[in-house]
């Protein structure tokens, strides 16, 4: 995508492109290569960035990553201390307020006060197979009962969101290391096993990475812990 290197560094964002490898008419034609690099032009000295994710916790899910992973090592960056998850909101740069694309505290305490009234009961979102962006492939999550848009309104209420793409819910495999053809990228996805059906959802956290490893780990600022899931009895 074409952007100010503002925006380059979210990890929603950073190799975020928006045409998927499964559609054959308008996807990308080839991989989008990641240079993964300390971007001091990006980042300009500041030191964390902030994003609100639902966190992968589940065993199986987990070990089927890792499974999907290693089938795809040749062809993505390994990213071994990123834990796995489901983007819910970009934020930007964490605690700073200088620049349009920084995030202050108060815009982090507001956002938490209106989760913390909308967040609900626990849940699980539906996966589907492996799909790809030209910058990642990854496992598509559906939201079919408009929960996670209901969280990204809410956190859009108190802040705008770094994003120059249209908001897809995915879960990343990993971004490409290789360049290669649409092809290529389509035979290996197909034969990936299908993902367990559901990612459970019981806490959103607010974590921030730093800005100059962009696969480093994941620090957990803030939970929001969802409720008891509700249970319909059956007739």
């Amino acid at each position: 995508m074409t952007f100010r290197r503002r925006a380059a560094g979210g990890c929603a964002n950073r190799y975020h492109l928006g045409m998927l490898f499964s559609d054959p008419v308008a996807g990308p034609a080839e991989t989008l290569v990641a240079e993964l690099r300390d971007v001091p032009e990006w980042h300009r000295g500041r030191g964390r960035y902030g994003v609100w994710v639902v966190p992968v916790q589940d065993a199986a899910l987990l070990d089927y990553l890792d499974a999907a992973r290693e089938q795809l090592a040749d062809l993505i960056h390994p990213s071994p201390r990123r834990q796995p998850h489901l983007t819910v909101f970009v934020c930007g740069f964490h605690g700073e307020d200088r620049e349009d694309d920084d995030f202050p505290p108060q815009r982090l305490a507001r956002q938490i006060a209106l989760l913390d009234d909308c967040a609900g009961a626990a849940c699980s979102l539906p996966l589907a197979r492996p799909d790809s962006f030209a910058s990642a492939a990854f496992v598509p999550v559906g939201d079919p009962q408009g929960r996670l848009t209901e969280w990204r309104r809410a956190l859009g209420e108190a802040s705008r969101e770094i994003r120059q793409s249209p908001y897809v819910p995915h879960i990343t495999l990993g971004l490409y290391r290789r360049r290669v053809g649409a092809e290529v990228v389509r035979q290996r996805l197909s034969t990936l096993a299908a993902p367990p059906p559901m990612l459970a959802v019981r806490e959103l956290h607010y974590v921030t990475y730093d800005t100059r490893d962009q696969l480093g780990p994941l620090e957990t600022v803030h939970t929001v812990t969802l409720g008891p899931a509700t249970i319909t009895a059956s007739a």
